[in-house]
């Protein structure tokens, strides 16, 4: 009884617990097992929603009065588990602007885009500052890796000085 008291001294000053250690208040006899009842596991899925692989730029060149397109100009990839989403483009200023200022722009509602993805593509919407433009939506989630997806673009150059113009478009893929 005095071994079994220091034995058991020393396993709590070193912060261990010791259970079935015969006369010292343990469980005694032959071990067995014990059903504990059923345990429920459950996984909480939030929505999510990325757009990844952006296209960071592109050129539409040609000269004034002609009509210039590019198919695919911009590619991306959506990846969401909602029951559909869309993709939208706005412009963040009123018109185009070159790194040197000369005294021209280009309306940004000149630039049109639709959704370069279906096998017969939307009309060309103009693209407008702070109004976003929807580029594609669909009613269903995503394939797993996501979709992989495309905008065309399409501008009427007009009469302005010979320079490259810009204009900031923010993309934004939504739930719906």
């Amino acid at each position: 009884m005095k071994i079994a008291s220091k034995l058991a001294s020393i396993a709590l000053t070193s912060g261990l617990v010791v259970a079935g250690f015969g006369a010292v208040g343990g469980m005694t006899g032959v071990a067995s097992a014990a059903p504990g009842g059923p345990v429920v596991a459950n996984v909480g899925v939030t929505p999510g929603i990325t757009m990844t692989g952006l296209t960071p730029s592109f050129t539409l060149s040609g000269s004034p009065g002609s009509d210039v397109e590019l198919l695919s100009a911009v590619s991306y990839n959506v990846e969401t588990n909602n029951v559909g989403y869309g993709v939208t483009v706005q412009s963040r200023t009123a018109t185009m602007t070159p790194a040197v200022p000369n005294g021209d722009s280009i309306a940004i509602g000149l630039l049109t885009a639709r959704d370069g993805t279906p096998a017969v593509p939307a009309a060309y919407v103009g693209l407008m500052a702070g109004t976003a433009r929807t580029v594609h939506s669909q009613g269903g989630r995503s394939a797993t890796g996501g979709d992989n997806l495309t905008t065309d673009y399409l501008i009427h150059i007009p009469v302005v000085a010979v320079a490259t113009y810009t204009a900031t478009l923010d993309y934004i893929a939504t739930a719906a």
